[in-house]
């Protein structure tokens, strides 16, 4: 998925046979206007939700909005490994992190990974799950926070 200015662009992905010795990835490219915005996140989350494996191929991010939401829906996850998304994946435990966001070739070769192995697929989607629980839900926030601000408080001078 993708927006610039007027177009969100959804590119989706399916192996023709999922056989391990004649696949074929198909790709296919739907473009929705950006007036359609209210239903770009009900777009979105369906899209997430019926993913065998979502992409986030950033070359720079804060944080990931797209990779926590995929996480919290138990997908899994091929992101860049840049800025923010570093924080919510653990390579090989609950996503997979590719070094170089430029390098499609890897991204390719994850992806594919991931769609051959089922079984691997689920376990770093529940894994995923399991880390958004326990790192970002809002709760778990406020309580960090009010610890931080305790802290700081009991090394300021009175």
């Amino acid at each position: 998925m993708s927006g610039s200015g007027t177009c969100l662009t959804v590119t989706t992905m399916s192996i023709a046979n999922k056989g391990i010795r004649d696949r074929r990835l198909r790709s296919r490219r739907y473009r929705a206007p950006r007036s359609a915005r209210p239903l770009d996140a009900a777009i979105v989350n369906a899209l997430q939700r019926r993913a065998d494996v979502v992409v986030q191929k950033s070359l720079a991010e804060g944080f990931g909005l797209t990779v926590a939401e995929a996480m919290w829906k138990g997908r899994p996850v091929v992101a860049s490994r840049v800025g923010g998304i570093e924080d919510q994946i653990e390579s090989d435990k609950s996503g997979l992190l590719i070094d170089d966001p430029k390098d499609l070739q890897a991204f390719g070769e994850a992806v594919v990974r991931l769609l051959a192995d089922e079984a691997e697929a689920r376990r770093l989607g529940a894994e995923a799950r399991r880390q958004v629980i326990r790192k970002f839900i809002t709760p778990c926030h406020l309580i960090e926070q009010g610890r931080l601000i305790q802290e700081i408080l009991s090394r300021t001078p009175a």
